[in-house]
């Protein structure tokens, strides 16, 4: 089986020279408010920053930024928490990581 990632996050089969959706398994997470590429993006795009902007004001590596938007990890643990908090407020959460 070969599988292609799409630009908008999408995993499709890839079978004589055709693209089929793969849907996603029962175990799979769903991309909700605190976690999820698309969550991830959303958050990054409403606060109108870059993935390297935002990952700059987060602390983080760009690449965890662009693995955590195109679904190859997810956040956990503290990330996913500031993550949740950046959803209700990114200003202040800015605002802080800023000073420290």
């Amino acid at each position: 089986m070969r599988l292609r990632l799409k630009a908008d996050g999408r995993i499709v089969e890839l079978r004589d020279g055709q693209e089929f959706p793969v849907q996603p398994s029962v175990n799979a997470a769903p991309a909700d408010a605190d976690s999820g590429p698309l969550a991830v993006r959303d958050l990054r795009r409403r606060a109108c920053l870059t993935q390297m902007e935002f990952a700059a004001k987060l602390g983080v590596p760009v690449e965890t930024i662009r693995n955590w938007e195109q679904g190859k990890r997810a956040p956990r643990g503290p990330a996913r928490a500031l993550l949740a908090v950046i959803a209700h407020a990114p200003d202040t959460v800015f605002q802080a990581l800023a000073k420290a």
